[in-house]
């Protein structure tokens, strides 16, 4: 009998495979880091090629510190760093042009242009999101416009597109050799072409972009076989049969199935999700409408998401950078080497502010500086940040389901940062809770994939899986509190309109 699952997490600084058991614990870990390529203010990028080989050997490297083969393996499940946009040829398996990241603002021209009839929210009671170049669709828009003869090859049928789940996919059960092109309802979501209530693609909005169809995967549940591992790979013949974007994974892996259950990751941005149940909720205070999940031919679950686009890579902006430490733990040392953050904010709008203010125009700042302030202080506010943004987005939460939320569940890399987890309490004024695998991005994609095999039975498997690691309780005075908190607003203000027509 099959004892495990592979979880294949391609994010955006790395790609791990990760083993995992029938009880959600971890086995083994295969990960590998890719180049960040930052050709231009404001334009982020991969290689696709990068990406692919590390899949493949972190794959074996996990396989290996496991000591197991593919004959242990129940399933493949796929999560990923979901808008990051890859265009490829279906004949070679060549991308056209790098990876575009999902922190790339670049398309904004592109934006403005579609956001001339209707403005920002012209598609969004169809797609539950607004016009940004966050998302895929504007993405592909500029690879058509920019790349030479790519809008002739798409016509053509020859080039496809995908998010990096979709990548992974086609490549892993064969490529140019039958490679499946298909992706899931949670990354269809954010490309701006899905149809929430359909979940399937729009032809009104993919006629305005002037992307043709045939680029695009099909649209699958994010758990069911989708195929197999090519017979190149060391997991073939394994079905690969999960794929979640990596936000709505870790809310899968936290076990945040009902409505009104939500979770907070950690990592590169920030995501909070709030389930929704199979109640489509279009938000009036900056939110985005996405799919949490689809098992199989069961009813959509769907979900409000806050996106914060920059909150570890801030800390690893001040290590490469800055080189105000030397690896990303010690920011938590540093910061405690000083009581608060003697005035200081920090507003990481390195490529705008994501939710809930959805400005672009908006750019980095460091505010509040006196000459009392040291590095100390500086390192606790890079931290502050990621705080104060949370609060921003659970304000808005709470405003657009009336519910308010009792406690928040968290997971991601930051979550180890103990200072950071009891500001986070405070600031919120509810419990902070983490879980014993913290992994849970990875996680959901494997109980996805673990489902559509019969590894676990049903949801219930899943929750008995879950259990608290450590709690943190607000201990801040509310004076404090919201003090703290009006100046984090008023540092705000002192980022937006920065970006004129000839600054960049």
């Amino acid at each position: 009998m099959t004892k495990y699952v592979v979880a294949i997490d391609q994010g955006t600084t790395s790609t791990r495979a990760i083993v995992f058991d029938h009880a959600g614990s971890i086995v083994s870990v295969g990960q590998m880091e890719h180049e960040q390529i930052f050709p231009q203010a404001g334009w982020v990028e991969h290689n696709p090629l990068e990406i692919w080989a590390n899949t493949r050997e972190v794959i074996g490297i996990a396989l290996g510190k496991a000591n197991i083969t593919r004959h242990d393996v129940a399933a493949v499940g796929i999560t990923n760093q979901r808008e990051t946009t890859v265009v490829w040829d279906r004949h070679t398996g060549e991308p056209v042009y790098n990876a575009i990241v999902w922190q790339d603002v670049r398309t904004q021209p592109i934006v403005d242009r579609f956001a001339a009839e209707g403005g920002v929210d012209r598609f969004h009671e169809t797609v539950g999101l607004p016009l940004n170049p966050y998302f895929s669709g504007t993405k592909v828009v500029w690879i058509l416009e920019n790349v030479p003869g790519a809008r002739e090859r798409a016509e053509a049928g020859d080039l496809l597109f995908g998010n990096t789940d979709c990548w992974v996919t086609w490549n892993l059960t064969g490529g140019v050799n039958g490679g499946v092109h298909i992706t899931d309802v949670t990354n269809a979501s954010r490309t701006l072409f899905m149809d929430l209530r359909t979940l399937d693609w729009d032809q009104e909005i993919l006629d305005i972009f002037k992307v043709p169809r045939s680029m695009l995967p099909a649209i699958k549940s994010s758990s069911e076989v989708y195929g197999k591992a090519a017979s190149d790979s060391l997991l073939r013949e394994t079905p690969i049969a999960g794929i979640l974007g990596d936000q709505q994974a870790a809310t899968f892996g936290q076990a945040a199935f009902g409505a009104g259950e939500a979770k907070n990751t950690y990592g590169t941005g920030c995501f909070l999700i709030f389930n929704t149940g199979t109640e489509i909720v279009m938000s009036k205070n900056g939110l985005l409408t996405t799919l949490a999940y689809k098992l199989g031919d069961a009813a959509p679950v769907y979900a409000l998401e806050g996106s914060i686009a920059v909150t570890g890579s801030l800390i690893q902006w001040l290590r490469d950078n800055i080189g105000l430490v030397a690896s990303a733990p010690e920011i938590e040392e540093l910061a405690k080497t000083v009581e608060d953050n003697g005035g200081a904010y920090i507003v990481p709008a390195f490529s705008g502010l994501f939710a809930p203010y959805w400005r672009t125009d908006a750019r980095g700042v460091v505010t509040g500086l006196t000459r009392y302030v040291n590095k100390g202080h500086l390192a606790r506010a890079a931290l502050e940040a990621t705080a104060y943004q949370t609060r921003d987005v659970l304000d808005a939460v709470n405003a657009d389901s009336g519910v308010p939320l009792t406690e928040l569940k968290v997971d991601g890399g930051m979550v180890a940062n103990n200072l950071l987890m009891q500001f986070q309490a405070d600031i919120l004024g509810v419990p902070v809770v983490r879980p014993v695998v913290a992994e849970t991005t990875a996680l959901g994609a494997a109980y996805a994939a673990g489902l559509a095999v019969g590894f676990w039975s049903n949801l219930d498997d899943l929750r008995a899986n879950w259990a608290e690691d450590k709690r943190w309780t607000p201990a801040m005075p509310v004076t404090d509190k919201d003090r703290l908190y009006r100046s984090w607003k008023k540092a705000v203000t002192k980022s937006l309109a920065w970006v004129d027509d000839d600054v960049a």
